[in-house]
């Protein structure tokens, strides 16, 4: 019953700047505008000095103040492939960026035959106005000529020091499925972009080597449990089925042969939502909620949050916290729901939860202690 009440309130409370304190489950908080006009931010890092660089979908990278003011574009910045759903999307800085410097960037970008997900590295300027050094990493080959959706496109960096980047399978659902395709899949590198002498298809005839995992729709959540070190990401579903796995090695995730999601018009995806070698998934939405990015929390401001998963909803529009044990998913509370979209969730250095939301106009927002 309480937590019917909570839900209930919940769904009333819009996702803007809240002068009274929101009771959740473990905690009260206030929503604040951190930064506002942004257009379609998508991602963003805290830098060591607590401001943060965020990117925005047309193709802009912007640096925020730990003050919330946002800077000028930054230089250097590629070229992006903008359109549905392409453009500049995730950044996430190298695991030595104290001494190198080096952020990476992850986009939709033209190339011969059509559109593709592209990781590029570079390495950001001392006064973090610009981009110098700017070097291709990977094509998530082949190129398609169709459409501009489902590019994935999140990076993490692992335990064991290794970049991971989740792919999308751009609509096309065979791709997935593919070896020899890098389209639909999450992708392991070593730091400098070399393929780790371990991944699961390395040295495999008709594979790419660059592939942890295969089997994936669209992944825009990807972030490391850090009390497991295991590798969780969150995909869209289509009408349902919308997913967080925890992403083994080599593992076939299933789409599209088995899905809890329903076509667009009606029918089943598929009459399986489970099959033999194939990986499923520890936790399941439908109707859907449209998950983008995903972020554990670990922070000093809400004790109360320790041990969850926030994953930032599109539609409904909200923000999901999952309760976690381990590698399993042991509740669901959903805040601030049928309010704004959230394409983001980012947990900042002094603790709090900043959110981007999915608009023309968009915003940083942040959520503080009551």
């Amino acid at each position: 019953m309480r937590r019917m009440l909570i839900a209930l309130l919940l769904l009333t409370t819009p996702a803007v700047a809240q002068e009274q304190p929101i009771a959740s489950e473990r905690a009260t908080f206030r929503v604040s505008v951190f930064a506002s006009g942004l257009e379609h931010p998508w991602g963003a890092t805290f830098l060591p000095d607590g401001s943060m660089l965020v990117t925005e979908r047309p193709g802009r990278l912007r640096r925020i103040t730990p003050d919330g003011r946002v800077s000028a574009p930054l230089a250097g910045v590629p070229q992006v492939e903008q359109g549905g759903q392409g453009g500049l999307l995730d950044i996430a800085l190298a695991p030595d960026f104290e001494r190198t410097r080096d952020v990476f960037l992850c986009q939709a970008a033209a190339a011969e035959g059509g559109a593709l997900t592209r990781l590029v590295t570079a390495r950001l300027s001392p006064g973090a106005d610009g981009l110098t050094g700017l070097r291709r990493v990977l094509d998530a080959a082949p190129a398609q000529a169709s459409g501009r959706l489902h590019f994935g496109c999140r990076i993490a960096f692992g335990r064991d020091g290794h970049l991971y980047l989740s792919t999308g399978e751009r609509n096309e659902r065979a791709r997935a499925q593919r070896l020899g395709d890098l389209a639909g899949k999450v992708i392991r590198l070593t730091r400098d972009g070399r393929v780790p002498a371990d991944n699961p298809f390395a040295g495999q005839a008709g594979a790419r080597p660059e592939i942890w995992s295969y089997g994936h729709r669209n992944p825009q959540g990807l972030a490391v449990n850090p009390w497991t070190g295991s590798l969780w990401e969150a995909e869209f579903g289509p009408r349902g089925g919308d997913e967080i796995n925890v992403i083994r090695r080599g593992a076939n995730h299933g789409w599209p042969v088995v899905s809890h999601g329903r076509e667009y018009w009606g029918p089943r995806i598929s009459r399986e939502t489970s099959a033999p070698g194939m990986e499923d998934p520890i936790h399941v939405w439908v109707p859907s909620v449209s998950p983008s990015g995903i972020a554990f929390y670990d922070g000093a401001a809400f004790p109360g949050w320790r041990g969850s998963l926030f994953v930032a909803a599109l539609s409904t529009p909200g923000l999901v916290r999952l309760t976690t044990e381990g590698d399993r998913v042991t509740a669901e509370e959903r805040l601030l729901w049928g309010g704004t979209r959230l394409r983001h969730v980012v947990v900042g250095p002094d603790g709090r939860v900043y959110l981007l939301t999915d608009e023309d106009q968009g915003k940083v927002l942040r959520l503080d202690p009551a």
